[in-house]
């Protein structure tokens, strides 16, 4: 209620705003026809509310969710243009209010009045120079966007967690787990930026690594390429995977049910001749100095219809019982808030992807906003509800479109912690 009150209220505001930018958008070209003419006028109104139908939709319409992130996309680099050339007519209603007082400061008698000057037909008018540097001012950070999106896409940042389990048998106390998440190798063009990704997992010397989910955008013979380079993935724990929503074929035409099937069965082998551990719908007993943990590992499972629910936790935790501690693998993160938390609370954290963080935003230790915040709950790093955990790594690799910004390709390193939590106040 309180979220569709303040939507009430914003939209007047931006209309508001819109209307302030379309006089400074006037200014700017006092000379040109067109500023002035009703058709250019009715289709910035035209355009103006489009943005805000299309923002409203990525925030509240049932629509999938990649639809929904690319109308938010939209909005945000719309948004960064706005405020740029708001922020130069602000300067000029100031600079006016400025140049008002000080007339009226030094008012003279008229009789010792100077004569105006002669105006400079040369020279362009303060505020229509400010109007036009402030358009110039909004393009800059869109152009940066656009140049630094590819570099994006290969920036591997290392991510440490410590993740408190209270329940959490000594003999794990300090293990460190790896995980990516979203390789989606059908987008790649650069083995060498990936290979020294993979280095840079590596180097850190874990326990234990998992990938969950999403190893390719459409077909098993993306991989075809990368497989020799995700091969040396190892640790002395293993390597535990699962599958995405993009590993199931879903997104390609088949000729048969038959064929899609093939290609099902060629995503599970390739994971098997990496060596790494695919869980469908199981677990797996983690064994360290006679002492163990569960790894359950789902299908995929996403709230929004658009993704499918081919998970079965009822399923996975079948026998986990006596296991003090259980860490669930499940690419999507909505499903942890949609059947996780309500259904099994013997699940102590689960490890996800899937949102990429839109691949646009600004994260740092202290702050992070993406517009997929607005589609997903949980849409980039740890979070908790009570003694339950999850953690969102915004992945290895891209999809949608070739960069990032903002959010940058993701390793995290999690070290296990027998404790409760410091920070975690109930």
């Amino acid at each position: 209620m309180q979220g569709s009150l303040a939507t009430i209220l914003l939209i007047p505001v931006i209309l508001i705003v819109d209307a302030y930018l379309l006089k400074g958008l006037k200014a700017a070209f006092p000379k040109r026809k067109f500023a002035g003419k009703s058709g250019f006028v009715v289709s910035y109104w035209v355009f103006s509310v489009a943005l805000i139908t299309a923002a409203l939709l990525g925030v509240y319409s049932p629509l999938g969710a990649g639809i929904r992130a690319a109308f938010l996309f939209g909005f945000a680099l719309v948004f960064i243009f706005k405020f740029c050339f708001l922020l130069a007519m602000l300067i000029d209603e100031v600079r006016r209010w400025v140049i008002l007082r000080r007339k009226k400061h030094k008012a003279q008698p008229i009789m010792e009045q100077p004569a105006p000057a002669k105006e400079n037909t040369d020279n362009i008018p303060r505020s229509e120079f400010l109007m036009k540097a402030g358009l110039l001012a909004g393009v800059v950070p869109l152009a940066a966007i656009k140049l630094t999106m590819s570099k994006g896409c290969y920036d591997y940042h290392v991510r440490q967690v410590n993740l408190y389990l209270p329940n959490l048998p000594r003999a794990f106390d300090g293990m460190r787990i790896g995980q990516i998440s979203d390789i989606h190798s059908g987008s790649f063009y650069n083995k060498t930026a990936v290979k020294g990704g993979v280095e840079m997992l590596l180097r850190e010397k874990t326990d234990v690594i998992f990938f969950t989910g999403d190893l390719v955008n459409k077909e098993a013979w993306e991989m075809k390429d990368y497989q020799d380079i995700f091969t040396k993935v190892k640790a002395p724990l293993g390597v535990y995977s699962i599958l995405g929503n993009h590993d199931y074929g879903d997104y390609s035409d088949w000729s048969s049910p038959a064929a899609k099937q093939k290609n099902n069965n060629a995503i599970i082998a390739t994971h098997k001749n990496m060596g790494w551990d695919i869980l469908i719908d199981e677990h797996r007993r983690l064994k360290v100095d006679g002492e163990e943990i569960g790894l359950l590992g789902i299908g995929n499972w996403g709230r929004m219809s658009r993704f499918p629910k081919y998970g079965r936790m009822d399923k996975a935790v079948v026998n986990t019982n006596d296991l003090p501690v259980k860490l669930l693998l499940s690419h999507d993160p909505s499903h942890w808030r949609a059947e996780v938390l309500p259904k099994y609370p013997q699940i102590d954290a689960v490890f996800a992807g899937h949102t990429h963080g839109l691949q646009f935003g600004i994260r740092t230790n202290d702050f992070q906003w993406s517009p997929i915040e607005y589609v997903y709950q949980e849409w980039a790093g740890l979070y908790r509800e009570k003694h339950q955990q999850i953690y969102v790594n915004v992945g290895y690799g891209f999809a949608g479109f070739d960069g990032r910004v903002g959010i940058l390709p993701e390793i995290t390193i999690f070290t296990l912690r027998a404790a409760e939590d410091p920070n975690y106040k109930a």
